[in-house]
């Protein structure tokens, strides 16, 4: 199993897709406890919700499960959320925050994770978007994520349909942050600017607007696009209709944005 997919495309956006994946090595789905191999924290069915929505767009996608190792996540551990509820690394609980491991990894066994699926993740993903701003002059970091829109562990209440973060404005210019927070403004969908989530490891650590690249995270309540937040998460065709509808209007405003700054 290749622990990452790289597509390649000729625009100046990266989709990165960290959490869709659900590949577990056979000792680490052996060292989870039963309930956890559900792999109820996947961000489900995100490939199709984005399939064909940004022109040209590269995709960077992890196959392995976040419970192997979560690629938005440092490499050093560091709390992305000091003082609130989170899961690490290697997530010792899931979302409800409840323990998933009969046998828990050891330090040898994490940093085994880090060089076979973390590593070359973030190596695909820089390299990737070291690419496309050579082409370009610039890139746009993409990446994209859900999550269940009632998670009492992590958050309080429902979660707004379209949560995006750009680590309180920081990892992207200004111009597209506004872009991309007008179209969910306006649209049929309830949206939230650097609320509860602000952008993950990848955003923070990629997006660095002086140097041409530009990041912003989309964390989508699953509810906007699932028939269920419960197995088998399918995906519902007239949520997800309107929803595309939407998210390609993100993408033009971006690429609206993206030419203005040139």
């Amino acid at each position: 199993m290749n622990p990452v997919e790289a597509i390649r495309g000729d625009g100046p956006i990266v989709l990165g897709q960290p959490h869709s994946g659900i590949f577990l090595p056979d000792e680490v789905r052996a060292a989870l406890k039963a309930p956890a191999r559900q792999l109820l924290d996947t961000g489900w069915r995100i490939p199709e919700l984005y399939d064909g929505l940004a022109e040209g767009a590269t995709i960077v996608r992890a196959n392995f499960s976040r419970y192997v190792i979560d690629a938005n996540r440092p490499p050093d551990g560091a709390s992305l959320y000091p003082g609130q509820n989170t899961t690490g690394l290697v997530p010792s609980s899931d979302f409800d925050g409840r323990y998933i491991w009969e046998t828990s990894p050891d330090e040898a066994e994490i940093a085994r994770r880090l060089e076979q699926f973390h590593r070359p993740y973030h190596d695909a993903l820089a390299g990737e978007l070291e690419r496309v701003q050579s082409v370009h002059g610039f890139a746009l970091l993409y990446d994209c994520h859900s999550i269940r829109s009632t998670t009492p562990y992590l958050f309080e209440g429902t979660l707004p349909d379209l949560n995006i973060g750009t680590n309180s404005g920081s990892s992207c210019a200004s111009e597209i942050e506004q872009a991309v927070a007008h179209v969910c403004e306006n649209s049929a969908f309830t949206s939230v600017l650097n609320g509860r989530f602000k952008g993950g490891w990848t955003t923070r650590h990629y997006g660095q607007p002086e140097a041409g690249i530009h990041a912003i995270q989309m964390e989508i309540a699953q509810s906007a696009y699932l028939e269920s937040e419960l197995p088998p998460f399918t995906i519902s065709q007239e949520k997800s209709e309107k929803l595309r509808l939407v998210l390609a209007e993100v993408f033009d405003a971006i690429t609206k944005a993206l030419g203005e700054l040139k």
